[in-house]
């Protein structure tokens, strides 16, 4: 599937060369983004050694008009992946290109199982095994990781949803004295998304699951919505969690934080967290704290 027809990245006039690097953990879906950023029209470059970079830097500097677009993988294939990321960095922004960077991860045995299926080798295999492995390449990458606009779990994303959480990131456009958030319900039945800054258990609160007319409906519908909603707790965990991002939020800006990704988890990811991951989704737009997007994770699972 790809992401032809997205009127979010379909902009014809691009101001500024938009460079997207991809780094991330093997198997965790970089081939997959690549291959949506080159339905976009991206010019991608996968796998160049390190040593290349800064030509490559010089190359979309030096003719805009061709390299309008370009997303650049980056990973331990190039060597030392974070002295990679410096250079190419440091080589974009001082011909004024700011390039965004966008870091795939996923949970180990999501990977083990993804490398098992396509009996692809990873790239630091050795006699230790795939888990071992696994481990050594998320040590080298935790700087890369630290340093990206934009972290993605794909543990349990689709194609179609890699794309949207993808480019929702991307298309967004922040204002110096704001944050860029991204809202995510889940069940922990399901594991917490990796990617997520704060996480908030909601599952203190009643769970529709065990009202017989409520259980097939999602947190989307009306029902489902007043009945969580109805509950003083919810009242009550929704007052304390504005004080608590009212006080937060202005810190966050100040340290230079561009964005912020809040898990809200239930159980099962279809009722509780969804209510309030889209109740908090109206306050923050209420306060105008920035641009929010909201992905309920198990919908497609349930």
């Amino acid at each position: 599937m790809t992401a032809e027809g997205d009127p979010r990245l379909a902009s014809d006039a691009v101001a500024e060369p938009a460079v997207v690097i991809v780094s991330g953990l093997s198997g965790a879906g970089k081939t997959a983004a690549a291959k949506l950023f080159e339905d976009l029209g991206y010019n991608v470059v996968d796998n160049l050694p390190g040593e290349l970079l800064p030509d490559l830097a010089e190359l979309v500097s030096s003719d805009r008009e061709r390299f309008a677009r370009v997303a650049i993988v980056l990973d331990v294939r190039s060597g030392d992946a974070t002295l990679a990321l410096a250079a190419m960095r440091g080589a974009l922004e001082g011909r004024g290109i700011r390039p965004r960077i966008v870091f795939l991860e996923a949970s180990d045995d999501v990977l083990i199982r993804r490398f098992s299926e396509t009996r692809h080798r990873h790239p630091l295999a050795d006699e230790r095994g795939i888990a071992s492995s696994i481990a050594e390449e998320r040590s080298r990458l935790d700087a890369v990781r630290a340093d990206s606009d934009i972290v993605l779990d794909t543990s349990d994303l689709s194609l179609r949803q890699l794309r949207e959480r993808l480019f929702a990131a991307l298309a967004t456009d922040v204002r110096s004295d704001q944050l860029a958030f991204q809202l995510i319900s889940f069940g922990f039945k399901h594991g917490v998304p990796l990617e997520s800054d704060l996480v908030f258990d909601v599952r203190f609160m009643t769970n529709p699951f065990y009202v017989p007319e409520l259980r097939s409906l999602s947190g989307l519908t009306d029902e489902v919505r007043t009945f969580v909603l109805g509950q003083p707790v919810a009242g009550r965990f929704l007052e304390f969690l504005a004080e608590f991002l009212d006080f937060a939020i202005p810190a966050y800006i100040a340290e230079g934080k561009t964005r912020l990704t809040i898990g809200i988890g239930c159980t099962g990811g279809y009722h509780r967290s969804i209510v309030i991951a889209e109740e908090i989704a109206m306050w923050l737009r209420s306060r105008d704290y920035g641009p929010v997007a909201v992905f309920h994770r198990e919908l497609d699972r349930a």
